[in-house]
């Protein structure tokens, strides 16, 4: 009885850890009953009558028993085998079936996971446009947008809730999300009426959700970049609460100082800015905006309004001590009409050299700028013609950026196009997408 022990103990420890095997092995054992019980039926109604020739070499009699139980046991492994090949290839057809669509997006999602680390720096309508263009190339980009909006619906959450202005993160965020028709007329929805709501994009409210739910402004931009599968991050140059000043001149001369993004387009018409500033002066950096300019490959500025979506990001010292610091190719994205009340008059070379009065003649390497200038200007606006002597300190490289449409608007894809293939003639790395 020693055996017999010694084998219980066996199947207690062997048994409950085979888990979903043993139910297999049980699966095994009942369908060999039930082929050994029909094997004795066969048996006794072959013995009890006699059977046409045709019988005889059908089950093989004239072959020994140990060949013929072979012959039937290897035809039965073989039908066994052939059912489950056909069983399981049926089950996953509809997840085996080639799709080009689908095996054209995994392509593509496996590329931008290896595309180059781009930053852009701006804010306003400019931005959305650049982003929605570079994100058919990368996944790693960073948008680093200005906090200086006190205008609109993200004014008035601004003052009330001492949070930054979240129109130009609700924009952004738009852009990079996966599902970027949806969640833009989403998030651009504004409240017609309702007391306290008439104004307000639904875009700001939430990210001003997001930021109690989580604790922190900066937190909410996080979880709703996951939620929203936005492809890339949005962050602010600073999260210290700054007011935009500009020093601005009439035709005699006289300088008043304008305090107020959203005043000064407004004031300044007709007249001439001469200097932006912050309040505070030296508001500090957040922290992973100036790690991933350092880190990044191509370094985009604009396009979009010189003096209250570009230039408030560089005043932030440690974000224009970071761009000029960077090893990565920087390039200023020119706009291609002027704006009223700030940029009357200028050419390409205007917007660059205010660029190097604010922020220094490190703040770029190229300047990507329109050269298509048919039909005429749009109205109240001019086109940003290109300056009548070769520049210094720049290298100048032209494109036709416009919308076909939209004449004084960048074409996301014309733009991003232009941008690759600076990146890959300047620097070698190639985007990995045609």
């Amino acid at each position: 009885m020693h055996w017999l022990r010694r084998y219980r103990s066996f199947l207690r420890w062997f048994i409950p850890g085979l888990h979903i095997k043993r139910w297999l092995l049980m699966l095994i054992v009942g369908i060999a009953l039930i082929g050994l019980g029909l094997a004795y039926l066969l048996r006794s109604v072959y013995a009890a009558g006699v059977y046409p020739e045709t019988i005889y070499w059908l089950t093989l009699q004239f072959l020994p028993r140990p060949l013929r139980a072979l012959a039937f046991g290897l035809a039965g492994v073989g039908v066994t085998l052939w059912g489950l090949i056909e069983l399981n290839r049926a089950l996953l057809a509809p997840f085996t079936t080639p799709d080009a669509s689908a095996a054209e997006r995994i392509y593509r999602h496996r590329r931008r996971r290896r595309g180059p680390r781009i930053v852009c720096i701006g804010g306003g309508t400019g931005m959305p446009a650049v982003l929605r263009g570079l994100k058919a190339y990368t996944d790693h980009i960073t948008a680093i947008v200005t906090v200086a909006d006190d205008g609109g619906s993200s004014g008035k959450l601004r003052q009330a809730l001492g949070l930054p202005p979240p129109g130009d993160f609700r924009n952004n965020i738009a852009a990079l999300s996966e599902a970027e028709a949806t969640v833009t007329r989403l998030f651009q929805y504004r409240f017609a009426g309702g007391e306290g709501l008439e104004g307000h994009a639904f875009g700001n409210l939430y990210l001003a959700a997001m930021a109690g739910v989580t604790g922190s402004f900066e937190q909410g931009l996080l979880e709703s970049s996951r939620v929203l599968a936005v492809r890339g991050r949005v962050l602010p140059s600073t999260l210290d609460l700054v007011q935009l000043v500009a020093d601005v001149s009439d035709e005699g001369g006289r300088l008043e100082r304008i305090r107020g993004e959203s005043l000064i387009p407004r004031l300044g018409e007709g007249r001439r800015i001469h200097h932006v500033y912050l309040e505070p002066e030296r508001p500090r950096a957040y922290p992973e905006a100036v790690r991933a300019i350092l880190e990044a490959d191509l370094i985009v500025a604009g396009p979009g309004s010189l003096y209250t979506s570009v230039i408030p990001n560089l005043l932030v010292p440690e974000i224009a001590q970071a761009v000029a610091a960077a090893a990565g190719l920087k390039v200023y994205v020119c706009n291609i009409a002027t704006q009223r009340g700030e940029t009357e008059g200028y050419n390409v070379d205007d917007h660059v050299q205010a660029l190097i009065r604010h922020a220094g003649a490190r703040i770029l390497n190229c300047v990507l700028a329109n050269d298509l200038f048919t039909p005429p200007a749009p109205p109240r606006a001019e086109w940003v013609k290109l300056p009548a002597q070769p520049p210094r300190g720049y290298r100048l490289v032209t494109a036709n950026l416009r919308q076909d449409v939209h004449v004084w608007r960048h074409d996301p894809e014309r733009m991003a196009r232009a941008l690759i293939d600076l990146l890959e003639e300047e620097t070698g790395i190639r985007s990995g997408l045609i």
